[in-house]
C-alpha cells in the first residue's frame, strides 16, 4: 500500500494519492491531470476512483478530465447530486482497491454532502482518514461555503460539531489526518503549517476538538472571525457540482504565442485584460498601459480569483519566459478558462517595438520615513485587517486588497497615497488596478511593513497577537 500527498503551495491544496496491488485511487485533484495519470503509470496501476470529498469553492477540481481520461468512476458521499455521472456512495460504504478498502464517512458540516474517506489496512485496521475541509491541522472547515443552502452558517457549524465528534473523534489516536488544505488557504482560519497530524495529536492541539466545548462554544468560536469569502468561491463550486471544459481545450486556446501587432488587436476586440504575471520589481520599472499585475511568484491563482470578478473575462497573458503554461494552467484552476494567449517576447518584445510603457513610482522604506510626513500624504495599508490589527504605522489608513473593488469609493484623488503590504507584493497589485481606475498618485513602498519597521524610525502601534480573520 502507498499513499502520497500531492501538496500544491500556490492554493495550499493537497490531492492524494493511494495504490494497492495495480489500483490507484485520487483524492481531490487539481485541474491538470496528466501529473495523477503519470503517477499510477509509474507503479503499472489503474485509477479505478476519483474520491472527492465535497463540492470545492477554492479550486475547480480535475474530477471530470481524470474520470474521462482513465475510466475511473468518480465518487461522493451522501446528499452530493452532482450534474455529471458519479457514484454516491452510503454512509460506511466501503470501496474496494486492491488489498486495502476505504470506507466513506458522511460529515455534513463545512457543506452538507461534505465527506471523509477512511483507510483502511488488509486487516481492516484503520490507517488514515482523508478529512477534506470538515477537519484540518489545527483547524477546521468554515461553514459558510455551501452553496445555494437554506442553512444558516451557525446551523452548518452544528452540524460540523456533530460530525467531528461522532465519525472523527471516535477514530483511534494513531490514525493519520490528511486534510484537504494547508495554512494561507481561505478555506480556515487556524491552520498549522504541518499537513500531516493523527487523530490523538488533534484532540490535543485544535481548539475545535477541545473534550470539554459545547456545542454552543463550537459554534461561536468557528463562525467569530469569518468575513466575507472571496467572490469566487461560489463561482467554483458551481462548477465543480455542473461540470466545466476540458484543461486540454483551455490549454489548447491560452497557450497561443502572440506578435505585439496580434497581442494589441485581439486586446481590443476582445477587450481582454491584460495580467502581467512578472515579479514586482520588474512591473514597476515598466509595464503595458492600462495591464494588471499579479506576479506568477506569489498566490497567483487565488489572487485572480478574489480580484477578477468574472470568470469568463478574455485575459491575455504578460508572462517570463517558459511559464506561459504555468500561467494558463494555474488560471484554470480556479476556473478562468478564457485565456486567448501570451505576448511573444514578452515584455522585451513590447519595448523592441516601440510602444507606449508606464511605470510606477516605487520608493525605499528610507525614503518612506521622509515622505509619509508631507501634508497631502497618507499611508495606505493594503494587507488584511487581522495583519493591520496586529500591527501598522500610526495614522495608516487600512485599505485590504481582498476588498479593493468594493471599497473604491473610500479614496480621493486630491491626496497622494504611500501603499504598502506586509513585503512588496500586493501593493504592487492594488497600484495596478487602482492607476486603471484614475488614481495616479500612487507610491509603492517596498519591501512593505517589514522593510518599515525595520527603519526604526516609523511610530507603530503596539503589538498585539495575531487576530485570526477570514
Amino acid at each position: 500500500m502507498k499513499v502520497e500527498q500531492l501538496y500544491t503551495g500556490c492554493l495550499a491544496e493537497a490531492a492524494y494519492y493511494i495504490e494497492s496491488e495495480g489500483e490507484a485511487v485520487i483524492i481531490d485533484p487539481l485541474r491538470e491531470v496528466a501529473p495523477y495519470i503519470e503517477r499510477a503509470e509509474r507503479d503499472g496501476a489503474k485509477i479505478k476512483y476519483v474520491l472527492e470529498t465535497h463540492f470545492h469553492a477554492d479550486f475547480v477540481s480535475g474530477h471530470l478530465d481524470l474520470a474521462k481520461k482513465t475510466g475511473a468512476k468518480i465518487v461522493y458521499g451522501p446528499t452530493a447530486k452532482p450534474n455529471f455521472e458519479a457514484y454516491i456512495a452510503q454512509d460506511g460504504e466501503e470501496l474496494p482497491v486492491g488489498k486495502v478498502k476505504i470506507r466513506v464517512l458522511h460529515t455534513p458540516g463545512h457543506t452538507m454532502e461534505s465527506s471523509c474517506f477512511l483507510l483502511l489496512d488488509k486487516d481492516g485496521k484503520e490507517v488514515a482518514v482523508f478529512t477534506g475541509d470538515t477537519l484540518f491541522i489545527g483547524d477546521v472547515g468554515r461553514p459558510d461555503l455551501a452553496v445555494k443552502s437554506d442553512l444558516t452558517r451557525e446551523d452548518l457549524a452544528g452540524y460540523l460539531y456533530d460530525s467531528l465528534r461522532s465519525k472523527i473523534m471516535t477514530l483511534p489516536d494513531d490514525v493519520r489526518v490528511y486534510p484537504g488544505h494547508g495554512a494561507g488557504s481561505a478555506c480556515g482560519k487556524k491552520m498549522a503549517k504541518e499537513t500531516v497530524s493523527t487523530i490523538g495529536q488533534q484532540k490535543q492541539l485544535n481548539y475545535a476538538l477541545r473534550a470539554d466545548m459545547t456545542r454552543e462554544e463550537f459554534i461561536r468560536e468557528v463562525t467569530t472571525g469569518l468575513v466575507e469569502p472571496p467572490q469566487y468561491f461560489p463561482k467554483n463550486a458551481v462548477l465543480n457540482r455542473m461540470g466545466y471544459e476540458s484543461i486540454d481545450e483551455v490549454l489548447q486556446r491560452g497557450v497561443r504565442p502572440l506578435s505585439v501587432e496580434e497581442f494589441v488587436a485581439v486586446a481590443e476586440v476582445e477587450n481582454a485584460l491584460i495580467l502581467d504575471t512578472r515579479s514586482e520589481q520588474e512591473f514597476v520599472k515598466g509595464y503595458i498601459p492600462g495591464a494588471v499585475f499579479i506576479g506568477l511568484d506569489g498566490q497567483f491563482a487565488s489572487w485572480v480569483g478574489t480580484l477578477i470578478p468574472d470568470l469568463q473575462q478574455p485575459i491575455l497573458l504578460v508572462c517570463p519566459a517558459g511559464r506561459e503554461e504555468e500561467a494558463v494552467t494555474r488560471l484554470a484552476r480556479v476556473g478562468y478558462d478564457n485565456a486567448l494567449g501570451y505576448l511573444k517576447g514578452g515584455f522585451a518584445a513590447w519595448q523592441a517595438a516601440g510602444k507606449d510603457i508606464d511605470s510606477l513610482e516605487s520608493i525605499s522604506a528610507e525614503t518612506f520615513v521622509s515622505r509619509m510626513k508631507a501634508p497631502n500624504a497618507v499611508v495606505l495599508d493594503v494587507r488584511r485587517r487581522s495583519e493591520y490589527e496586529t500591527e501598522h504605522v500610526i495614522g495608516a489608513q487600512n485599505f485590504p486588497l481582498d476588498f479593493i473593488n468594493k471599497n473604491m469609493a473610500e479614496l480621493r484623488q486630491d491626496v497622494q497615497y504611500l501603499v504598502h503590504c506586509a513585503g512588496g507584493y500586493r501593493s504592487v497589485i492594488a497600484i495596478s488596478i487602482l492607476k486603471n481606475r484614475g488614481f495616479d498618485n500612487m507610491v509603492n513602498v517596498e519591501g512593505g511593513f517589514k522593510a518599515i519597521k525595520a527603519t526604526g524610525k516609523v511610530a507603530l502601534s503596539e503589538y498585539r497577537e495575531q487576530i485570526t480573520e477570514l
